[in-house]
């Protein structure tokens, strides 16, 4: 493990953090800009779809195929590169001239920001130590409410008053500063190499039999699931919100802001419950803890405003904080020349629950003779079924053992 002063600590898991919210907002805003962008390539909602599930689709399978290299290169080196492929992929998209383009710079994104996500977790785990690691993944993951508090409402009023591709512009601009601050405050981390990789011909065998082990296979069905409960629910709340219960469109950005800003506040403090009470317990507390306001949103009643408003930071407190130490917990998982293998699969397996579950949830519901959305509460009843089953399965979830103590 590398050691680094505090200060250079704290400015690593920052510089880490903004990567992050880069790669986030890239992948989220692309979503409320639809109406532009199906105006200006005169696309059909089908084939705008299809964009946008061409990120997610080749995000899990840059997540599979890193798992065969990540371990094999200097983090540093691999974080830089890959970095500012996603950086030109964002150039692409923003100056693509015609569907066809948009298509492939969306897909390209997907190859580089899905692979990013697993990068970035496994310096943290080579850099802080496991008793202060729910805290520093707590910093990382601010990144998700920086997006929703910044990037996403910043990149919709952009795409409104200068066109649907400035905000892309603006993602290339901030990754090129950050990549350059990258140049300067990430170390070169080679530990993981000292032990001789296998050769390229193992490498297919080799991720088989990782993603097959006992204790790995039980990590990755509950990442799987618990992203399945998670996307059952949230790509549906603004459809149900405005058809259901009268919200204008353009409130609905209040409602993600006050939600990311109470998020901002507690990503950390969640971290840092994890370290102290167990990274096992507070998952389980947090789950269960979610189920009460996934519950009330999918069988919301009619309500004023002002209390959507005032519930939302409640429901994205418990959502995301179920997430912090179920990623710290899972980078005690393999072992630590395995370790960025692991979390690459972990990451691909995100975004395949994630696809999986907006699948199933759409299956769920139908529009009604009024224009209303019906089957959101047989949603959140699914969704309640799998986090219970989340909070009973992670008891099996085992840290590798620790390696034997050198001789002296």
């Amino acid at each position: 493990m590398t050691s680094l002063p505090p200060s250079r600590e704290r400015q690593l898991l920052w510089l880490l953090a903004l990567t992050q919210f880069t790669v986030i907002t890239d992948f989220m805003v692309m979503m409320p800009l639809g109406p532009q962008i199906m105006q200006a390539f005169t696309i059909t909602p089908a084939a705008f779809a299809v964009a946008v599930s061409a990120y997610s689709i080749c995000a899990g399978l840059s997540g599979l195929f890193a798992a065969t290299y990540i371990d094999r290169f200097d983090r540093r080196k691999l974080l830089l590169t890959v970095y500012l492929l996603f950086a030109v992929s964002n150039l692409i998209c923003a100056a693509a001239p015609n569907y066809p383009l948009l298509l492939m710079a969306r897909a390209f994104a997907g190859l580089t920001g899905g692979v990013m996500g697993s990068i970035v977790m496994a310096i943290v785990a080579d850099v802080i130590p496991q008793e202060r690691r729910g805290a520093a993944t707590g910093t990382v993951m601010t990144a998700f409410s920086m997006a929703a508090i910044a990037g996403v409402p910043f990149g919709i009023v952009l795409g409104a008053h200068l066109g649907w591709s400035t905000p892309f512009y603006v993602l290339v601009l901030v990754s090129m500063l950050i990549w350059g601050a990258g140049m300067r405050l990430v170390p070169s981390l080679t530990a993981h190499l000292s032990q001789t990789p296998p050769p390229l011909s193992q490498a297919l065998p080799n991720l088989w039999a990782l993603i097959t082990l006992p204790r790995h296979l039980i990590a990755f069905a509950l990442t799987f699931v618990i992203l399945v409960s998670h996307m059952l629910v949230i790509p549906f709340i603004s459809p149900v919100l405005v058809a259901n219960h009268g919200v204008a469109p353009q409130q609905i950005s209040w409602i993600y802001m006050a939600g990311g800003a109470a998020t901002l506040f507690t990503s950390r403090l969640i971290g840092r419950l994890s370290d102290r009470f167990g990274k096992r317990d507070v998952f389980r507390f947090m789950a269960g803890l979610s189920t009460l306001p996934l519950l009330f949103l999918t069988n919301l009643p009619d309500i004023a405003f002002i209390w959507m408003v005032a519930f939302f930071p409640l429901f994205m407190i418990c959502m995301s904080g179920r997430m912090i130490p179920l990623q710290a917990l899972f980078t005690t998982v393999p072992e630590p020349s395995k370790r960025g293998a692991f979390l690459s699969v972990n990451s691909a397996l995100q975004s395949l629950g994630s696809g999986v579950g907006a699948w199933l949830g759409g299956l769920f519901l139908s529009t009604g003779p009024q224009g209303r959305i019906e089957g959101y509460n047989h949603v959140g009843w699914l969704a309640f079924v799998l986090v219970v089953f989340g909070i009973i399965w992670v008891t099996k979830v085992k840290p590798a053992e620790p390696p034997p103590p050198n001789p002296t």
